[in-house]
C-alpha cells in the first residue's frame, strides 16, 4: 500500500479521499460484482501526475483501477476486485485540448463528458457520432474504450470509431502514443507541421489501439484520446417505420445504410421506445425503426429532395410505410432526443431503478434466431417477455448489429435481483451456444465468455505482462 503522504505529493492532499463514504461509493456498482471497497480515491489533474501515480503503485505493488465516468456505473469494471486497490478517479482531467474543424478531429481528456464535449464542437459546426442516449456524467474516452456502438453506421468504418489517436500510460510507467500520434516530435510540433492525429493504426503496421479498446483497465490509463467529427448538417429529415415483421425492418436497414441515405439509424422493440418517450405501449407497433436524412451545405434542398424520392421508392418495395409520428411522439422531438445524452434520471433506470443488459454482435441473417433464443430463455426464468427492452443497432456500415436485450428490475427486492443474475448468466451461455459475439465481456460473464477461446486468452495474457509486468492494472477483470 502506498503511503498516504506520497500520494498527496502527486495530487494534493484534497485530492487523495479515504473517507468511508467515499470508500463505499467505490466498493459497488449497479452490477451484480462483489462489493471491495479500495483503499483510497486519487484524483489526478494531468498526465504527469498520472505518469508519477503508475510508476508509484508499480513499485510498491499497489492495485490501481481507473474510473473516468461519474456515477452511476453499471458493469463492474470500476470495481476493484482485490483489496488494497487504489481508486484513479480521472475525472478531474476535463481539458479539450484541440479541436480541428479541417480534419473533423477533436482530441480531450478522460474526463470531458458528451454535453461538454458536444457543445465545444457546436462552435466549430461540428458533432461527435456518439452511442445511443448516454447517461449526462458517461466519460467519452470512457465510451470509446468501451466501444460502445454509435446512432451513425454511415460514419461508423471500423469497430473503433470514432476513436484515433490515444496517449497511454502502461502498468509498466511507460507513456506511449499510439496511430498517427506516434510520430516524431511532440503534439505541438506536430501540429506545426500539419498533422492531425486523426489515423488510429500505427505506429507502422502496429494496431495498438486494438489492445487498448475493451481492456477495461487492464493495460494502462489513457490520459487523452481524439476522435472523428462530423459536420452539422443544414437539413435533416427524420423518419419512423413501425412493424411486427422484424426481419422486413432489417431488410429496410440493410438498404437505407448500404446506399448510404441515412445518419441515425437503429431498431427498437415498443419496450425501449416506451421507457424513451413516456408513450403508452399499447400504442406502439412491436418494432420501431427510427432513421434520418441530412444534407449539408452543398445544395441541401437538392440533396434532401434526391434522398426523400429514394427513400420512399425503397420503402415502397419492401412495403414499409415512413411516418413522422409514432405514440404520440413526433420524428423531430425524438431525433433531438437521441442528438444528446439522456435527460435525469438516466432512460434505463426509470422503468424499476435498475437494469442489466445483455449485448453482443451478430449478423442480420441471425437476429431473428437470437431475439427468439432471448425469448425462450427469459420466458423460462419467469421474467415478463412485455417488459424485455431490445434496442439493435446497425455498425460498421451495416455489416452487423449490435443486439442490445435490457432486462428492467427493482433492485430492493432480493429476490428479483437474484433471479435476474441467474437468468443474465442463462442467457449469455444460450447466446454463446447459438454463435453470439460477446465483443465486450464485463464480469463474471467474461470467464463464460474467454473460456471459450483458449488460445486468445493466452495471447491476453502475455500481451498484459509485457504492458503490466507488475499486474497493477484493474487485476482480475477479464480474467487477467
Amino acid at each position: 500500500m502506498i503511503e498516504r503522504r506520497k500520494l498527496e505529493e502527486i495530487v494534493g492532499a484534497e485530492n487523495v479521499l479515504t473517507d468511508e463514504a467515499t470508500l463505499a461509493s467505490y466498493s459497488h456498482d449497479m452490477s451484480f460484482a462483489p462489493r471491495v471497497k479500495p483503499e483510497a480515491v486519487v484524483r489526478p489533474l494531468s498526465a504527469d501526475e498520472v505518469r508519477r501515480l503508475v510508476s508509484l503503485a508499480g513499485e510498491t505493488h499497489t492495485p490501481l483501477v481507473p474510473v473516468s465516468s461519474g456515477p452511476p456505473h453499471f458493469r463492474g469494471d470500476t470495481v476493484p476486485s482485490t483489496g488494497g486497490a487504489i481508486a484513479l478517479d480521472l475525472g478531474r482531467m476535463k481539458r479539450i485540448i484541440h479541436i480541428d474543424r479541417k480534419n473533423r478531429v477533436a482530441m480531450f481528456e478522460p474526463g470531458v463528458t458528451f454535453d461538454e464535449l458536444s457543445a465545444a464542437l457546436r462552435g466549430h459546426g461540428m458533432r461527435l457520432n456518439m452511442p445511443l442516449l448516454p447517461r449526462k456524467t458517461k466519460s467519452v474516452l470512457g465510451s470509446l474504450l468501451e466501444r460502445e456502438p454509435p446512432v451513425m453506421p454511415k460514419y461508423h468504418w471500423d469497430n473503433a470509431d470514432p476513436l484515433t489517436c490515444t496517449e497511454i500510460v502502461f502498468g509498466n510507467g511507460e507513456v506511449f502514443r499510439t496511430g498517427s500520434a506516434a510520430g516524431s516530435g511532440t503534439i505541438e510540433e506536430q501540429w506545426a507541421a500539419g498533422g492531425a492525429q486523426k489515423e488510429a493504426a500505427g505506429p507502422s503496421a502496429f494496431s495498438l489501439y486494438r489492445v487498448i479498446q475493451g481492456a477495461q483497465g487492464t493495460m494502462g490509463v489513457v490520459t487523452w484520446a481524439t476522435a472523428r467529427c462530423e459536420i452539422l448538417p443544414v437539413l435533416e429529415e427524420p423518419f419512423f417505420v413501425g412493424s411486427s415483421d422484424l426481419d422486413r425492418l432489417l431488410d429496410g436497414v440493410h438498404w437505407l445504410v448500404r446506399l448510404r441515405l441515412v445518419n441515425e439509424c437503429f431498431i427498437l422493440n415498443r419496450t425501449d421506445f416506451a421507457v424513451i418517450t413516456s408513450a403508452a405501449k399499447k400504442d406502439l407497433p412491436e418494432w420501431v425503426l427510427f432513421f434520418n436524412l441530412a444534407a449539408y451545405d452543398l445544395l441541401p434542398d437538392l440533396r434532401m429532395k434526391g434522398q426523400l424520392e429514394d427513400m420512399q421508392a425503397l420503402l415502397q418495395r419492401l412495403s414499409l410505410t415512413p411516418v413522422k409520428s409514432v405514440g404520440g411522439m413526433s420524428a423531430g422531438h425524438f431525433l433531438r432526443l437521441v442528438q444528446k445524452p439522456s435527460e435525469e434520471p438516466y432512460w434505463k433506470l426509470r422503468p424499476g431503478g435498475a437494469f442489466h443488459d445483455v449485448f453482443f454482435i451478430t449478423v442480420s441473417g441471425r437476429l431473428q434466431e437470437m431475439v427468439g433464443a432471448v425469448y425462450g430463455e427469459v420466458s423460462r426464468a419467469g421474467y415478463p417477455v412485455a417488459e424485455l427492452g431490445i434496442y439493435l443497432q446497425p455498425v460498421v456500415q451495416g455489416t452487423s448489429f449490435h443486439a442490445e436485450f435490457s432486462l428492467f428490475y427493482d433492485p430492493h427486492r432480493p429476490d428479483e435481483v437474484m433471479r435476474l443474475h441467474a437468468l443474465s448468466c442463462a442467457l449469455t451461455e444460450r447466446l454463446l451456444s447459438r454463435g453470439a459475439f460477446f465483443s465486450r465481456p464485463y464480469g463474471e460473464h467474461a470467464g463464460l465468455i474467454m473460456n471459450r477461446d483458449a488460445a486468445t486468452f493466452t495471447a491476453l495474457k502475455k500481451v498484459k505482462a509485457i504492458f503490466d509486468p507488475g499486474n497493477i492494472m484493474n487485476p482480475g477483470k477479464l480474467g487477467l
